[in-house]
C-alpha cells in the first residue's frame, strides 16, 4: 500500500477497508506515515466524511494502538462522556454517585480549551488532587473506591492523542467520523460495559443545532454498537450554562452542593437521568424511574458525598470544604422583565480573560475566578435583583451583559431535548 494512494481514495470520496485503515494508523504511530500526510488525510475526511464501517475500523485501530485498562472485579463498568459546555460539572457528581450503586466508573477526562471547561481543571482546583495516575494506581483506586477521574496516559489510544493534536491545528476537528472515533477509542480502551453520551445542543456547546447533534449521536450509537459497546446518547440543552456556576473552583463548590442533596435542580436532574440510563443498561435497575429513585437516595443520604471524598483522598487531594473564590462583585438588573437569552460566548470569553480558561494548551489556569449566574431562560427578573456575580483574580472581568430581558413572558427551555433512538 502507498499512503498517497489511500489519501487520493478519500479525497475522491472513496471508501477504505479495515486493512487500509490499519496500515495508516500503525504507520502514523511508527513514523512511516508523516504528519503532513495525516493532515492531508484528515482534511479529505473532513470534506468527504466516513462511512459507519470506516469509522468503526478507524476506532478499532486507535484502540489497538495502545493498552486497555484491566478489569479489577466483576462489577459492571460504565462511563459518561459529554461534548462539553459552560458549567457542565456532571462528571464530578456522576462518578461517585454511580460507584455507590455497585458499578465501577473508570473515567478518563480532559482539560478545557477555549470556552469549554475541563473536568481535570476543575478537580485540580482541589489542593493535591492528582489527575495523572499510572494504570496500576488507577486500578487500585477503582478497586477501593469504585471510581476514579484521571487524564489519559500516553499508553491509552496514543494514535488518537496524536491525531487529535493534528486536527486541532489544521481546522479538521469538526468531523463527525473523527469525533466519534476519538471519543469511542478511549472509552473502548477503558473496557466499558455501557457508555452514556451527553450531546450538548446550543450556543454554549459544540453542536449548535439539533440536526448536527443528532448526526453525532447516531454515529456514536451505531459505531459503539458495532464495536461491542452499548452507547446511549442523550441530547441536552446548552443554550444556557448548566447550573449557576461557571469556572473551576466555583463548579467544584456547586458539585459539592449537589452531592450533599442540594444545588441547582437542573444539575441534579441531568445527573440523575444520565446515571439512571447506565443502571438500566447494566441491569442494575429495572427501569429509569426505579434507577432515579435509588440514585436520589444516594445523594440525599450523603453516600455520594462520602464516595467523592474517598476518591479525592485516594487521588491525593485535600478537601476541607468549599473552595475559596476570588474577589466578589454583584451585578443587578437595570429593569424588570423575563430572561429571553443568555450570552454564553460572552460568559466563556470573560472567564478566559480572567485567567479561568485557556487560549492555548500551555496556558495556566486561575481556579478561583468564575461567574455565578442567578437566572435561567424564562425566569422573571425585577429591577435591582441580583442577576450575576463575578469572582475575579488579578485579571479583571471585562464589561459584559450576559442576560437579555424581554418585556413579555418567555417559556423555559427543556433540559433534555431528545433521547437516543431504540433506547
Amino acid at each position: 500500500m502507498l499512503t498517497a494512494n489511500l489519501i487520493r481514495i478519500k479525497r475522491d470520496g472513496g471508501v477504505l477497508d479495515p486493512d487500509q485503515w490499519r496500515f495508516l494508523i500503525e504507520g502514523y504511530c511508527n513514523g512511516q506515515v508523516t504528519d503532513y500526510q495525516m493532515s492531508a488525510l484528515a482534511m479529505a475526511i473532513y470534506f468527504r466524511g466516513l462511512t459507519r464501517r470506516e469509522t468503526a475500523a478507524l476506532t478499532r485501530c486507535m484502540v489497538d494502538s495502545g493498552e486497555r485498562l484491566p478489569r479489577v472485579n466483576d462489577r459492571p463498568r460504565v462511563d459518561k462522556h459529554s461534548t462539553g459546555g459552560l458549567g457542565d460539572k456532571v462528571s464530578l457528581i456522576l462518578a461517585p454517585l454511580l460507584a455507590c450503586c455497585d458499578v465501577d466508573v473508570p473515567m478518563i477526562s480532559g482539560r478545557g480549551l477555549g470556552r469549554t471547561g475541563g473536568t481535570l481543571d476543575k478537580l485540580e482546583a482541589i489542593e493535591g488532587y492528582e489527575t495523572q495516575l499510572t494504570i496500576d494506581q488507577s486500578s487500585r483506586v477503582l478497586k477501593d473506591v469504585g471510581c476514579f477521574i484521571v487524564g489519559a496516559t500516553e499508553s491509552i489510544a496514543p494514535a488518537d492523542r496524536r491525531l487529535y493534536g493534528l486536527r486541532d491545528v489544521t481546522g479538521t476537528v469538526e468531523s463527525v467520523g473523527l469525533i466519534t472515533a476519538s471519543i469511542l477509542s478511549k472509552k473502548l480502551a477503558a473496557n466499558l460495559d455501557a457508555l452514556v453520551m451527553d450531546v450538548k445542543v446550543g450556543a454554549a456547546g459544540f453542536m449548535p443545532t439539533i440536526e448536527q447533534a443528532s448526526e453525532l449521536a447516531e454515529s456514536l450509537q451505531d459505531v459503539g454498537a458495532e464495536s461491542g459497546l452499548p452507547t446511549l446518547p442523550l441530547l441536552s440543552d446548552m443554550d444556557q450554562p448548566l447550573g449557576r456556576a461557571i469556572g473551576n473552583a466555583i463548579e467544584v463548590n456547586e458539585s459539592l452542593d449537589v452531592l450533599g442533596g442540594g444545588g441547582p435542580q437542573e444539575v441534579r436532574a441531568l445527573t440523575l437521568r444520565l446515571s439512571a440510563e447506565l443502571l438500566v443498561a447494566t441491569k442494575q435497575a429495572s427501569d429509569l424511574r426505579a434507577a432515579e429513585g435509588l440514585l436520589a437516595s444516594k445523594l440525599d443520604s450523603g453516600d455520594a458525598m462520602q464516595r467523592f471524598e474517598r476518591m479525592v483522598h485516594e487521588q491525593g487531594g485535600k478537601l476541607p470544604g468549599h473552595l475559596p473564590l476570588g474577589r466578589r462583585s454583584e451585578h443587578v438588573a437595570e429593569r424588570s422583565g423575563w430572561v429571553e437569552s443568555i450570552d454564553c460566548p460572552a460568559i466563556g470569553d470573560a472567564i478566559i480573560s480572567m485567567g479561568g480558561g485557556r487560549r492555548q494548551t500551555t496556558d495556566s489556569v486561575d481556579p478561583s475566578v468564575g461567574i455565578d449566574l442567578h437566572v435561567r431562560i424564562g425566569d422573571r427578573v425585577d429591577a435591582g435583583q441580583p442577576v450575576w456575580t463575578v469572582y475575579e483574580g488579578p485579571k479583571p472581568c471585562p464589561p459584559i451583559t450576559p442576560v437579555r430581558l424581554s418585556e413579555t413572558t418567555v417559556p423555559a427551555r427543556p433540559l433534555i431535548l431528545q433521547r437516543s433512538r431504540n433506547a
